[in-house]
């Protein structure tokens, strides 16, 4: 009987059947070197498209701490036991979300869990896409990213993405990456859910609108509407998930279902999930865009 008080980590742990932890230096580390020395061997003889799903995630999130991260170390720790992989990924640089907030001028760290949430977000947009983290996190039984204070975390089983406050390390980042073993779970199926045409362009999202809000705030100000879209018009299809938000005010669904859909006709606004005070306000903000029209 596991004896009172032990942490789920411990217990998770007691459970593995290998387990591993190295640190590398950042200065010169080249992620496909890690990859091909220490994971895949610790990883051994796992499915195809397991092997391929942590291939991409694990040299994504190595590659986003050796180029963003600014530190002089990163740990890698991994856990295997017999019905999954666990994988983390710590740097002492200067924090994910810290960087996000001071390269888009955001007034709040928790501001940069939403932009992450979008997808297309990178500080560095002459090297890198901004994809990594987006289809990384949407890829994994469970991806979770902690700094400073700022915890994001999001589970493929119900598709949910959180943000918590906790307390962690003051600077660096930890990724924390679990894969079932036997997952069905293919690249190509994840890609496939974001992206149009034969060119396979990333060209939807899914937005948890929840994430717009802090605590128990109500979604009712134009100002919030506004960092809710930030760089969305990037994409053609926008999917605005309601789950977890009871009502929002006239001013925001109006500057989301009506102005901004005025100004960037080639993007595609569709909420789900919405509860019938949302619906109706939704309802209202479409109609007075409809009188507008008809009237012009």
């Amino acid at each position: 009987m596991v004896a009172e008080g032990l942490t789920a980590a411990r217990v998770y742990k007691l459970c593995a059947i290998a387990e591993q932890t190295k640190s590398y230096p950042l200065s010169g580390l080249q992620e496909d070197v890690v990859w091909r020395n220490d994971v895949a061997p610790f990883l051994g003889s796992l499915p195809k498209n397991v092997l391929d799903i942590w291939h991409y995630g694990f040299t994504e999130m190595l590659n986003n701490a050796i180029d963003h991260s600014g530190g002089a170390q990163v740990t890698v720790n991994m856990i295997k036991t017999a019905a999954d992989v666990q994988i983390g990924i710590m740097d002492d640089g200067v924090g994910i979300f810290r960087k996000i907030q001071k390269a888009l001028g955001l007034l709040d760290e928790r501001h940069s869990v939403l932009e992450l949430a979008k997808g297309k977000l990178t500080t560095d947009p002459a090297r890198h896409t901004g994809e990594g983290i987006f289809f990384s996190s949407r890829m994994f039984d469970h991806f979770a990213i902690l700094s400073g204070e700022t915890y994001f975390s999001h589970k493929y089983l119900d598709e949910q993405d959180w943000i918590l406050e906790t307390k962690g390390p003051d600077t660096g980042t930890y990724v924390q990456m679990k894969l079932w073993n036997h997952t069905s779970r293919t690249q190509k199926k994840v890609f496939s859910r974001f992206t149009i045409g034969d060119e396979l362009a990333f060209a939807k999202t899914v937005v948890p609108v929840r994430l717009a809000q802090y605590g128990d705030e109500a979604l009712v100000s134009r100002s919030q509407a506004k960092r809710l879209l930030a760089r969305v018009e990037k994409f053609a299809i926008v999917m605005l998930d309601f789950e977890g938000v009871s009502n929002i005010g006239q001013a925001f669904a109006d500057e989301v279902f009506r102005v901004f859909p005025s100004e960037h006709p080639g993007t595609q606004l569709h909420p789900f999930n919405t509860s019938v005070a949302v619906g109706e306000m939704i309802r209202r903000a479409l109609a007075a865009k409809s009188a507008i029209s008809g009237q012009s």
